[in-house]
């Protein structure tokens, strides 16, 4: 028997492939010496699922330098920031309640998840920046390391900002650190992975819950980060991630009533409007540079006094 000549389409390619004889395996199956790839849909994070934007848009990312198209994320509405809030809102506690402890244990497994992933974060981070393979492993490798110093700090830093004050009277004067709530977190736009983790762990830490708007132009390590998210023991709803247009999200998040907090550390331009829509509920607003230190864990939490008698 000769040769048949097969034709398959897609939506957008059509291609024509050779089989032979040999190629037909049992039941008449068709395997071709050429494939298409399968592209990956980098969606949104949300209450521990990935759902499309509710709008159905999205918009392009290149590979860096180039025409070439990497992905297209989803570009998050107004409803989808709505909707990471609300998750975020409901979430609250039981991140809270968890021992500190044990959210230490957690975000420690998020770390050797990444370690996982590495590869992928890599290639993610080349592609996007243009960065060599070494500069994009020293990066991949500082997120990781820098995740791991913040998660050692769960169970530290009430001992280190807490108190047993001295008072002039018979009662106990105690002040602790609690977690201000749900906060919008601004992920770096120059460094993919790096940028976000240093976003993100400090008000993880402190028991918050999170709604986090990805780089505009670097946004694929972020949901990659979602994937690795996902797949651990956080529970849904602790962190959401959004992608899209930083213009048009950071606006929205600033001026929702339901968010208590925002590190706008990862904002270049435009945080003088932020800074003034968040003053509509009297948001907690943390502002630092690329420096690494508690004081970014305790700038998103409240100092809670407790008063009881001596001797009840």
């Amino acid at each position: 028997m000769g040769s048949r000549r097969w034709k398959t389409r897609t939506s957008s390619l059509s291609h024509s492939f050779i089989y032979s004889p040999r190629e037909i395996g049992q039941g008449g199956a068709k395997v071709s010496k050429e494939r298409i790839d399968v592209k990956k849909t980098y969606k949104l994070f949300i209450n521990g699922a990935f759902p499309r934007s509710e709008s159905g848009r999205s918009y392009p990312i290149y590979r860096k330098g180039s025409k070439v198209l990497l992905a297209q994320p989803a570009q998050a509405s107004r409803k989808d920031l709505r909707d990471a809030v609300r998750a975020a809102r409901e979430a609250r506690s039981k991140w809270h309640s968890a021992s500190a402890y044990n959210r230490s244990q957690i975000l420690y497994r998020l770390a050797e998840m990444m370690e996982g992933r590495r590869s992928q974060f890599v290639e993610e981070i080349m592609a996007q920046t243009s960065a060599s393979k070494s500069v994009a492993e020293k990066e991949v490798s500082e997120a990781i390391d820098l995740w791991v110093w913040y998660a050692g700090w769960c169970d530290k830093i009430g001992q280190i900002s807490g108190a047993n004050n001295p008072i002039n009277g018979p009662f106990y004067n105690f002040t602790s650190p609690e977690p201000v709530g749900v906060v919008g977190v601004f992920a770096a736009p120059d460094s993919p992975l790096l940028g976000l983790v240093r976003a993100m762990a400090p008000a993880l830490v402190g028991g918050n819950t999170l709604v986090v708007l990805a780089s505009e132009k670097h946004p694929l390590s972020a949901i990659t980060f979602g994937e690795v998210i996902a797949t651990s023991d956080v529970p849904a709803g602790v962190i959401n991630i959004l992608t899209g247009i930083r213009s048009e999200l950071s606006s929205w998040l600033a001026s929702h009533m339901e968010v208590d907090g925002l590190d706008i550390s990862g904002v270049k331009s435009g945080s003088g409007e932020i800074r003034a829509l968040a003053t509509e509920n009297l948001k907690r607003i943390a502002d630092f540079d690329s420096s690494t230190s508690p004081n970014r864990i305790l700038a998103l939490m409240d100092q809670k006094t407790i008063w009881h008698p001596i001797g009840i």
